[in-house]
């Protein structure tokens, strides 16, 4: 058996999809993804070392749990691997997912980072963090309700507030806080803004870089990712530019959102694709998928590579992505009344 990896899109119809599931049922274990295939495959090549199993990946950017259930129970998927607490839970809403029990996976994956209901499980975290300018800011220690103080006013740079990661920050303190402080809170993130949301979190550094404002928010990943690009290596110089700071809430620790994985509720091999989760919280597996793409492990004990490291420590919010998720709506809904991708308004 032979592995592929296909490009599909949202857009593409019921027809297309069968289509797909036909071809993708050549392989042992089939994965829906969002991430780009080449973030997965070294850890995918692992687990076909270590078991002889084959794996082949689609890769859909967007509208993924839709093409699941436009397959129905014809579809090919046998895991999803995504992004984001949103993408996992908006994945099970639409019933797309499975629970999975009494499995090495739920063993490994400490509590917070899974599904109540163990319909998806978190694999490695990034942090939720500020991005500050080496030459302007002095300050080494941030709270997140200190962003929203005058002493940054003109000085933040953000992408839009819509986007999922700033979605679930801002869940994260509507779940610490409560709606009205959140509604307090992103009010100030809004009036403390240099410009209007624009771009990802790499624009933010570019945009530090540039003297255009001082702190944003970003990523941890893309610190990593920026710093090691060859290709485009003006972008070593937006993360020279930056370091970065751990904001806390009260308690003292960081947000974080995830990378994922769920079982097809439809899983053809689905004791092939359960061997595969157990895999993928295992040590091996949590230490090559996370040093690969410049993200923290979730199973205990396990090291981050050096580079990572290098970003500080990394004391992870203890509350439930569960809970989190559940207060995306809102948090949403925030984002809208306070205009907040509008821009500064005083």
């Amino acid at each position: 058996m032979t592995q592929f990896k296909m490009i599909a899109t949202a857009a593409l119809g019921l027809s297309s999809a069968l289509g797909a599931a036909t071809a993708a049922s050549a392989a042992d274990v089939n994965i829906y993804t969002s991430r780009q295939p080449e973030l997965i495959q070294p850890v995918l090549d692992a687990f076909t070392k270590d078991t002889g199993l084959t794996t082949a990946t689609i890769f859909i950017d967007k509208g993924l749990e839709q093409r699941i259930a436009a397959e129905g129970a014809n579809s090919p998927a046998d895991l999803i691997m995504t992004v984001d607490v949103g993408r996992l839970d908006a994945a099970k809403q639409a019933g797309v997912t499975q629970a999975v029990t009494g499995e090495t996976i739920n063993e490994n994956i400490p509590t917070e980072f899974q599904d109540a209901d163990h319909q998806w499980f978190g694999l490695t975290a990034r942090g939720r963090v500020v991005y500050a300018s080496k030459d302007r800011v002095d300050t080494d220690d941030l709270s997140y309700q200190e962003l929203a103080s005058d002493e940054w006013k003109g000085r933040l740079c953000t992408r839009s507030g819509q986007h999922q990661y700033n979605i679930a920050l801002i869940a994260a303190y509507i779940e610490h806080y409560g709606e009205d402080a959140a509604r307090e809170w992103v009010t100030g993130l809004r009036d403390n803004l240099a410009r209007r949301p624009e771009g990802g979190d790499r624009d933010q550094a570019k945009a530090i870089f540039a003297g255009e404002c001082d702190i944003a928010l970003g990523n941890t990943y893309y610190v990593g990712k920026m710093a090691t690009n060859e290709k485009e290596p003006e972008q070593k110089d937006w993360a020279n530019a930056i370091k970065v700071i751990m904001p806390t809430f009260d308690n003292g620790k960081t947000h974080v959102n995830i990378s994922g994985v769920a079982l097809a509720k439809n899983a053809p091999n689905r004791e092939n694709a359960i061997k595969l989760m157990n895999f993928l919280s295992s040590d091996e597996a949590q230490k090559i998928y996370a040093d690969l793409n410049y993200e923290y492990p979730l199973e205990p004990g396990i090291e981050t590579s050096d580079l990572v490291a290098g970003f500080g420590e990394l004391n992870p919010d203890d509350i439930s992505l569960s809970d989190i998720a559940s207060h995306r709506e809102e948090a949403s809904r925030i984002i809208d009344e306070v205009a907040y991708d509008s821009g500064p308004q005083s």
